[in-house]
């Protein structure tokens, strides 16, 4: 019984989510989303100094805010962020929807900032959307890029990944078929 009103809060609490900023303009989307970048960013550079240089650097960075409901045997997620071009500033809004199979209960809210190496991998991830499929797991480390890259995981040729949780910067980094994908609504 007790379980069943767990589930039931967690689902209730995910619809409210969805619910609160479906009233909100598309520019009252987009300024909420730029302001939910910059305060992740800072996040990141207070926990890993080395990131800030990192994405300067970079020919572009996206930053995205995620809440995560696991509910018995489904584990979804959603979220939303920006794709930053680092030369020119064009931004572009984007959606994240997430599932895994699973036993498990509760709600997480985590976020992920991707850092691009060079505009082929920004415009692929932009552009073309972008899928883990089955589980990618990478254990944070610096690997060959020296310290700028601290505490992110490669994910893919050129492309970095940083996860913050409540807890600070992620050791493990996973995605469990997550699809990342332009929101027509905010472009």
């Amino acid at each position: 019984m007790r379980s069943r009103k767990i589930a039931c809060l967690c689902a209730v609490a995910a619809l409210a989510v969805g619910v609160s900023s479906a009233k909100d303009t598309p520019d009252q989307k987009r300024d909420k989303t730029r302001k939910m970048a910059s305060a992740v960013l800072n996040e990141l550079y207070k926990l890993q100094p080395g990131s800030r240089e990192a994405i300067q650097k970079s020919a572009g960075y996206a930053v995205f805010d995620n809440m995560g409901t696991n509910l018995l045997l489904l584990s979804t997620a959603r979220g939303s962020g920006v794709a930053v071009n680092s030369k020119t500033k064009q931004e572009t809004f984007m959606k994240m929807v997430e599932l895994q199979a699973g036993l498990g209960m509760g709600v997480k809210k985590f976020r992920v900032i991707f850092v691009f190496d060079n505009q082929k991998a920004l415009n692929s991830f932009v552009n073309s959307g972008w899928e883990f499929g089955g589980q990618t797991t990478a254990a944070a480390k610096t690997g060959d890029k020296g310290g700028s890259m601290s505490g992110a995981a490669s994910v893919s040729d050129g492309v970095w990944m940083y996860q913050l949780t409540d807890k600070g910067l992620a050791a493990e980094i996973t995605a469990k078929s997550t699809k990342y994908y332009k929101d027509d609504d905010l472009n």
